[in-house]
Formats: structure tokens, sequence, C-alpha cells
């Protein structure tokens, strides 16, 4: 089937790379002139494991091409995917002034029947008001009144795609939600999604607009209870990692994001809990469990700072160490990153702040002014008074303590993932202090 994705962020350009490995013929769109050009030349903006290979190999045989033009992917393509982006505003709602440019634009564009789908993450109604945007301007293009001169249909089929291990979620889904209000829709979207033979989640259009945001919203929550709980486990002697287990074997529960730590961040969970947020307030409904979600997220960052001041006791002058800038593994995405706040907490106090992220570095120098970036995390460690672990990449586990004890200053350890076990780095001299685990806490 021929294919057009409007955005190649990372969610548009992701998709668009897959559905070419599916088989179909997919062009990818972007205003981007320089980023267009780029990928033209098989060069990846983001860091994803796998993309670049795929992206070069479609390249090659043309089931994958690029442009700026909206008319000639709309000429060239049935369906058409809006995968741009839909911020926040200051008052949590999403900002959909991509979302309806794009639409006016296919409208203006279109000479036979084509179906447009919803990728963005949007709020419920947003089909209705993309028809609407359709229907308007078709009509200001024909001048034929209020019938339309073309057919066309609107879809959404969000997506549930984690960063870090994105392809083989699309290749492997859990479920293909599609909200459709025709049978034509709903088969142009079975046939595009056929190849993978997926659980197929049929609904209206705004039941499949609420179940990414309900989704992603209960993942948020479940990542809040088990920080809230962790600070439960300081309290009263407690370790996190192990309450976690107990729960996670229960099958009603499962341990999947019950992992403590600094709390979540990137560009998902923040942006949908904000916009379910102010979402349910216009419906009437206070969300009240959702905005402490936030709270608690929030306040998890500033209870880590906290720890640091309690056992580092003077912040200012002292140079620490942090390994990982990344919202978390695996990517080099810095959106609501939670090391943002954290190092500009400790620069406000007067700290020096080394980092080294294995991928995200390029794309921090352009969030912190005044860091000293590290080639290593062995050059990371000299001089150090103490080490702050912010994103769990596999690079660390395997990491030469006893060398990077020798380089630093002070031999202590903060880790905000709980990614490495307290035993072992005791055993190595270092004071290690982790989160919801009060036992290793008091010891120091």
């Amino acid at each position: 089937m021929n294919i057009a994705i409007v955005g190649s962020g990372y969610v548009g350009l992701v998709s668009g790379v897959c559905f070419a490995h599916l088989g179909h013929d997919v062009i990818c769109v972007d205003i981007d002139k320089e980023k267009v050009k780029n990928l033209r030349a098989g060069k990846v903006p983001i860091y994803e494991p796998g993309l670049e290979v795929l992206l070069k190999k479609y390249l090659k045989n043309k089931k994958l091409t690029f442009t700026t033009s909206i008319k000639e992917a709309t000429k060239k393509s049935i369906a058409i995917f809006i995968a741009v982006g839909t911020p926040s505003k200051k008052n949590g709602d999403a900002d959909l002034t991509y979302v309806e440019n794009v639409a006016r634009e296919i409208a203006l564009c279109m000479d036979d029947y084509k179906l447009i789908i919803e990728k963005s993450t949007v709020p419920a109604e947003t089909g209705k008001k993309i028809e609407r945007t359709i229907k308007l301007n078709l009509q200001k293009k024909y001048r034929k009144g209020a019938k339309n001169s073309i057919d066309f249909d609107v879809a959404s089929n969000p997506e549930f795609l984690r960063e870090g291990s994105a392809i083989e979620d699309f290749m492997n889904p859990d479920r293909v939600v599609i909200g459709v209000e025709s049978k034509k829709a709903e088969k142009l979207l079975r046939e595009i999604y056929r190849p993978l033979k997926p659980k197929m989640v049929v609904t209206n259009i705004n039941s499949a607009e609420l179940i990414k945001h309900a989704s992603n919203s209960f993942l948020a929550a479940k990542i809040s209870f088990i920080n809230a709980v962790s600070q439960i486990c300081d309290h009263l002697g407690a370790d996190i990692e192990m309450v976690a287990e107990g729960m996670g074997y229960d099958k009603r529960i499962g341990r999947a994001f019950l992992n403590a730590g600094i709390g979540y961040g990137g560009s998902c969970f923040p942006k949908d809990v904000d916009a379910f947020i102010r979402l349910s307030e216009k419906s009437g409904y206070n969300f009240r469990m959702l905005k402490e979600v936030r709270a608690v997220n929030e306040e998890q960052k500033e209870n880590f700072l906290k720890l640091i001041e309690e056992k580092l006791w003077i912040v200012k002058g002292k140079t620490i160490g942090v390994l990982g800038l990344a919202f978390k593994s695996n990517t080099d995405d810095m959106r609501n990153a939670p090391s943002i706040d954290i190092i500009n907490a400790l620069k406000l106090e007067g700290a020096k702040i080394k980092a080294y992220d294995p991928e995200g570095m390029p794309n921090a120098k352009k969030v912190f002014k005044g860091l000293t970036y590290c080639k290593d995390p062995y050059a990371l460690a000299k001089g150090c008074d103490c080490l702050l672990l912010l994103t769990e990449w596999d690079e660390f586990a395997k990491l030469d303590f006893k060398k990077i004890k020798a380089a630093m200053r002070q031999a202590i350890l903060f880790d905000g993932r709980n990614f490495y076990h307290d035993q072992d780095m005791e055993a190595l001299g270092f004071e290690y202090y982790g989160i919801g685990r009060s036992l290793t806490e008091r010891k120091g």
C-alpha cells in the first residue's frame, strides 16, 4: 500500500521505517529541509537501536523516501498518517496547531479518496476536529456548498512505542488500536497491519484516542505508586526492591514499571498525564489521583536532592559526577529528563558538575551550560566527591569500580535507579545510597 507519514520525528520516522519493512511504499514528510536532506543520505537524527540499519536498507530499495512536500505525499498515498508534535501548553493542554495545519494542507491537496490517520498523541474528539477542518477546506477549495466533492475518512491509530525498543515494539505489538467510523477505513487499516497478524482493538475514534492517554497515565501512576512506597521504606527500614519483587509475583499487578527511582521523564508520560488531567477537567471530572501522580513524580527528584545534601553535607564547591543524562537508557532523548532538574539544582547550590552519557551528550549540550563532559566514566570519576547514577545504561553495569574509586576524592555513590547491588558496592568500599533502601542508608 502507498502510505504517507507527515512528521519525521521520533514516532513518524520509526513508523515509516517499520511500515516499509512490512512491504509498504512509504513517503515521509518533514518541513525541516536539512533533516530531510540528511535522512535521504541515511543519517538518522535520533538514537534508536536498529533504526539506522533499516532506514538505509529501505532507502536503497526505494520502499522509503523523504520529502518536504505534503502535496507530493498526498498525491502518492491512499493512507496518510499524521505524526507531528503535540507539545504541552502552559495549562497542560496539548497544542494541536501542527495537527490542524497538516489537516488543512492535506485537504487542499486531495483529489481522490484518502484515509487520514492520527498517529500523534491527541486528546479525545481531535478526530472530529480534523474531519471538520478537512470538510471546511474542501468546501473552500471546490466552492460547491456544503456537499464535499471528495470522499475521505479520518481514523485514530495511537502508538505504543517505547524509546530504546521502538522497532521491537512496532514489530511485536501487544495490540494495535484503531478508531474508525467506517468499514472502508477499518479494512484499509487492517490491511496495513496484516503482515504483523496483531491483536486488533477496533473501536470508535474517541475511544481510541482515550486508550492512549489512559494507558500512559496508568503506567505513570504505577511508577509514582512504587516511588511513594519507597519513601515509606526509607522510614520503616524496608527494602523497596524486595517489596516490588513480592508485589510483582501477583499476576494481577505484575513486575513491570515497579522500579523505584528518581521519577519518569521523556516526551510521553509527563505530557500525557498533563493532557489527561486537562481533558478530565474539561469533561467535568477532577482527576485528583493523576494530579497526585504528577506531584509524587516531582517530589521524587526533590527527595533525591535532599539525600545528596544530607550525606554530602556541603554541596558548594564539591565536584559531582553524573552517570547518565538521557531520560532512560538506549535513547539520546533529553526531553523532561530527571537529570535536568537534579543537575540544575546542584549547580544552583554551587556544585561543579561532570557528566557522561553514551548517547545523550550532544543533546545535553543544548540543555546545559557550564558542565564538563567526559569521554568515559573513568575520566568522569577523577577528582569527584560523589557519583550520581541517573540513567541505567548497560555499559554502567560493566564498570571497573576499583579503578573508579581510586580516581575519586570520596567514594560515595547515589544510585537514582537502584541499578547496583548495595552489598556489592559496599564490599568495594563505596558509601552507597539507593532509593527506598533504608537498611543500606542507615549503615552510611
